[in-house]
């Protein structure tokens, strides 16, 4: 049995030479949209975006698996590095750290990590196009007073 593919939409909006956003699900996320801007803009363009949706998707990717497996942690941070080249213009990898505050053993984090590049669809479709690679750093909880 096939099921239809899920389908996701966001509403984008810029003035021309003044602002920019993005609807997703009911937040607004401002972004720079700005062109041969003299000063650099604190908001996040497409590329942030981008390296934010990995990141997102290997934290939701961590409770989905954290729930299946099961395993236990925590929490998690995650630090993304995204490179690309100008000619042609086109991302050529992705690196991501993932900081991870469990008792598990090593063996369990390895099969946690291959869940992760497994099952997620946005790593998956970045994989498909560039090279994406990370690790895992294990850090033991603190011991409670």
């Amino acid at each position: 049995m096939t099921t239809a593919p899920t389908t996701y939409e966001v509403h984008g909006r810029s003035v021309a030479r003044h602002e920019a956003s993005i609807q997703a699900g009911n937040q607004t996320i401002p972004i720079d949209a700005l062109w041969g801007a003299s000063e650099s803009s604190a908001l996040p363009g497409p590329a942030d975006l981008l390296a934010s949706a990995l990141a997102a998707c290997m934290l939701k990717n961590l409770e989905r698996s954290g729930a299946l497996i099961p395993f236990s942690y925590e929490s998690a941070e995650i630090d993304v590095r995204a490179r690309r080249q100008d000619a042609p213009p086109k991302f050529v990898e992705f690196e991501y750290e993932i900081r991870l505050v469990t008792n598990e053993d090593e063996r369990r984090v390895d099969m946690l990590h291959r869940n992760l590049s497994h099952y997620g669809t946005v790593y998956n479709t970045l994989a498909a196009v560039a090279d994406v690679h990370g690790t895992i750093v294990v850090v033991k909880p603190s011991a409670e007073i």
